[in-house]
């Protein structure tokens, strides 16, 4: 059994630009492909064939002013398992923002904390760094303020451009893209702070736009997320939402209105505008949906519900939600809502009381379809993005079947990804991929666990010579769904 490489430089940019810069959070200063990696323990498995890839932020030049995370340059850390064999390789996005900079030698843009999109004294950055989805054989990488989507390989993770189609609308793409695994469709919101606020779109397998449309909102709103079902997409318009004194100076500040619902709007697949159905809630904001599907004239979206901060005498803290929801500190509870398309009827629940959990993922070939099983993070009580344990959910019950923390107070784990095995027999028949940095050691791995039970440990923990950066979200493509993987053997 071998030990994994101590890992070090962890303030590359010195103290001066906070905390969020240091530790778990440091950025890295360039780019490697890693093969016959040490394992720790066990083997990897040979029924597991495809590509594991996560994004986050990775400045590469000291930022001007003050950092969030929100504002580091997106990297690409991957892992292809190929039958029994692992590549590990990391690469920034080309964006157009990095490639500016890249010919400046230094910082350009600004942050979040600083600016808003629009400004040109001080320019806001696409930076690419929030989610990836794999579409028509290739991924894409997105930004949470709605951005370009960037073509990535999956295999070389070299920057293919802007996918076509959706820059040829004229629009944007928000992070949390669905793809339907059955049809091959990508479907996509995006907003901003001009009147519609928000559009709603359909990319066929082939790459092509198949449908867009917008779709009208009170005002300017700050979505996160959207759901997808075998029939309907599912856009949401949460009181949450910019405080219009510092929109109208470029400035991003945020407030939260629990005297407004939460709205879900349900629109067909191929719908018109003026077929959007919009069903209210309790009031609440929302990071990240697990999935949903219809079950007979009814809607269902599991989620985690941001659960809003509250005084001594148990009414709403509005200033200090929106403080927490900027700051990216997470209070969020396993959640459900369903919504009746025959009657207008709502139901909500939630489904674990007790825990606080995010970043959920799921056997991505179901995205629209019932799925009982969902992976998700425990949230560290503190630190912010610090994901200390990964855990196993019945999403029909909301118990916790099987779960896994190697160490609570300082593992630092990555968004864990469902992988199926080939030719699997059940739904939750795979595996669970995730990177884990160990603080205290400063050594970092890549755990594989078996999907069926979390709480075996990894049947796989491979060394990684290197630190990978606290991050947001990733995805799991799968051999056969990846351009060019045969060539590549």
């Amino acid at each position: 059994m071998n030990a994994p490489e101590r890992v070090e430089n962890f303030a590359p940019f010195g103290d001066d630009h906070g905390p969020l810069l240091t530790g778990p959070y440091a950025p890295i200063a360039d780019e490697s492909v890693f093969t016959d990696l040490p394992l720790v323990k066990g083997s990897i498995p040979a029924d597991l064939n495809g590509v594991y890839m996560r994004c986050g932020p990775n400045p590469r030049f000291a930022p001007q002013g003050r950092y969030h995370p929100f504002d580091g340059d997106g990297m690409i850390h991957a892992a292809e398992f190929r039958r029994g064999r692992l590549t590990v390789r990391n690469r920034w996005v080309r964006t157009e923002a990095w490639q500016r900079e890249d010919a400046a030698g230094r910082a350009v843009y600004w942050g979040i904390r600083e600016t808003l999109v629009g400004r040109d004294d001080k320019p806001l950055k696409d930076s690419a760094n929030t989610d990836l989805v794999g579409h028509a054989g290739k991924a894409l990488a997105l930004w949470y303020m709605s951005g370009d989507a960037y073509v990535i390989d999956p295999l070389t993770l070299a920057t293919l451009g802007k996918q076509p189609a959706i820059a040829a609308t004229g629009g944007k793409i928000s992070a949390h893209a669905k793809v339907d695994e059955v049809t091959g469709d990508l479907l996509y919101f995006d907003y901003g702070n001009e009147p519609p606020y928000m559009h709603y779109g359909v990319v066929g397998p082939d790459g092509r736009l198949k449908h867009h449309v917008a779709i009208d909102l009170p005002g300017p709103r700050l979505p996160h997320d959207m759901a997808v079902t075998e029939h309907y997409s599912i856009v949401h318009d949460l009181p949450l939402f910019h405080n219009e004194d510092a929109l109208k100076l470029g400035r991003h500040k945020v407030e939260f209105h629990p005297e407004l619902p939460t709205r879900f709007g349900v629109i067909p697949r191929y719908g018109r505008s003026d077929e959007v159905r919009w069903f209210e809630f309790t009031p609440c904001f929302l990071y990240h949906v697990v999935n949903a599907w219809e079950d007979g004239d009814w809607i269902e979206m599991v989620a985690c519900r941001y659960m809003p901060a509250t005084t001594p005498d148990g009414r709403i803290d509005a200033q200090r939600t929106a403080k927490n929801v900027a700051e990216l500190v997470m209070t969020a509870r396993l959640w459900r809502w369903r919504m009746n398309l025959k009657t207008g009827a709502t139901e909500e629940r939630c489904l674990d009381a007790e825990r606080n959990v995010e970043f959920p993922t799921y056997n991505a070939a179901l995205t629209g379809r019932r799925t009982r099983y969902g992976y998700l993070v425990d949230h560290h009580p503190t630190a912010i993005l610090q994901w200390n344990g990964i855990r196993k959910y019945d999403l029909d019950t909301g118990a916790s079947l099987s779960a896994w923390a190697d160490d609570v107070e300082h593992s630092w784990y990555s968004e864990p990804w469902f992988a199926a095995a080939d030719d699997p027999q059940s739904e939750d028949h795979g595996y669970v991929i995730a990177f884990q940095f160990n603080a205290a050691t400063k050594r970092e791995t890549l755990d594989v666990f078996d999907a069926r039970d979390l709480g075996r440990g990894p049947v796989a923990q491979v060394a990684i010579p290197r630190h990978i950066p606290t991050g947001f979200h990733g995805c799991w493509i799968a051999a056969h769904r990846i351009d060019g993987w045969d060539r590549a053997r």
